[in-house]
């Protein structure tokens, strides 16, 4: 939906199933039509679009790409961003470090990524500013030599450059955000605001235009989970001249308690889906980092990690706490809007991304997906509301 100062804000459709093109349509009918109705019936409803690489080819047919318009102008919805992270299944299986693959090292990550501009330029309003997210490179332990990391900066810089073009052509302002993660290329906004330094002096494209197509999204869960707060990470990136493509409202799970009891609660996240990174702090040491929840776990009862806390990448519902002794990140999203209520032009594109309904644990979520995006949506637009950057 349209919210203040020309933004726009959906929650992300990667959390219904879809890899193939009829299968995300369906899930647009189903869970996102019912979510309109509840929260914007009589406005325009913004749609933030998730298309895994068959979809996105399928949707480019002719016939296809005409029909999808149509029920978009019909339903009266629009589509402003395109979620270009997950190539391939997203739910229902392991998706775990695959996610990743293919990275921006291939050919198959580059045609991909240039394919959902193409579509986006076919199906957004006209004119209006369009942002597609994707991988932050890829996972560290995937990048084994320099070469690997020659032909991503080529492929992104020759990604860029698609994007400009586009850009002239159709007269939008249209930008890619990487999405740093924990464990990828680059996790921590230092490292991000370095990869982007390394990108710009290899002289693959003009500066100015790999500064205007290529930025950040800027994930609240992932950044709080590097311990990171809002003013240091978004203040980072700003002031090295980064640009915040999209900025993806989540939120993580926190633990400091690691009595028994909490360890057996915390083996109800351990899900065979998707990667549940730990990022784990003692005092001023450095901070250590853990694959996947069930290591750490196993770590901790091995006597090997003696931390003061973990910081879980697991995406929780915005609007409810996990409960004692469990917590969440939800103050850093609150600290991002603080941040944009008085530096609104930092970012445009605003996105709601809990996407493990399907494997959330005990209470924390409900049978009906539509409710808890509902509540999702209320949180949220409160939180806007209380800051006068709403709608």
């Amino acid at each position: 939906m349209k919210l203040a100062n020309n933004s726009h804000l959906a929650y992300c459709t990667n959390i219904h199933r879809g890899s193939s093109w009829a299968e995300t349509l369906q899930s647009l009918d189903q869970y996102t039509l019912r979510v309109r109705e509840r929260v914007c019936p009589k406005d325009p409803y913004a749609i933030g679009l998730r298309l895994s690489a068959p979809a996105a080819r399928e949707l480019s047919a002719p016939s296809n790409l005409l029909a999808f318009k149509k029920w978009l102008d019909e339903r009266e919805c629009y589509v402003f961003t395109i979620n270009g992270f997950p190539y391939g299944d997203f739910h229902g299986t392991r998706v775990k470090e695959d996610v990743y693959r293919p990275d921006w090292t291939t050919l198959e990550r580059l045609e991909y990524t240039k394919l959902l501009f193409n579509l986006i330029c076919d199906i957004a309003p006209e004119g209006m500013e369009a942002s597609i997210s994707t991988v932050p490179g890829s996972f560290k332990r995937f990048i084994t030599s320099q070469d690997q990391l020659v032909a991503m900066l080529e492929n992104l810089s020759k990604c860029a450059e698609y994007i400009e073009q586009l850009s002239e052509r159709t007269g939008r302002d249209l930008h890619l955000g990487l999405e740093p993660e924990p464990l990828c290329l680059f996790e921590t906004s230092s490292e991000t605001a370095d990869f982007m330094d390394n990108l710009l002096t290899a002289e693959l494209a003009d500066r100015d235009l790999l500064l205007r197509r290529l930025g950040v999204n800027y994930d609240a869960c992932h950044l709080a989970v590097e311990y990171e707060s809002a003013e240091e990470s978004l203040g980072h990136l700003i002031d090295r001249g980064i640009r915040i493509s999209k900025i993806h409202l989540s939120s993580a799970l926190k633990v400091a308690d690691f009595s028994e009891p909490t360890l057996k609660m915390l083996e109800g996240f351990c899900e065979p889906v998707y990667l549940h990174q730990v990022v784990a702090r003692k005092g001023s040491e450095a901070l250590v980092r853990y694959e996947d929840l069930d290591v750490a776990l196993q770590a901790r009862r091995k006597g090997e990690d003696t931390a003061d806390e973990w910081r879980i990448h697991f995406h929780i519902p915005l609007h409810h706490s996990p409960g004692y002794p469990l917590e969440s990140t939800s103050d850093h999203i609150s600290s991002v809007l603080d941040i944009l209520k008085n530096k609104p032009e930092i970012c445009h594109h605003f996105e709601m991304e809990t996407y493990t309904w399907e494997v959330l644990p005990g209470g924390l979520g409900t049978s009906d997906v539509v409710d808890q995006l509902v509540r999702e949506y209320i949180w949220t637009l409160g939180e806007f509301a209380s800051r006068g950057i709403g709608r």
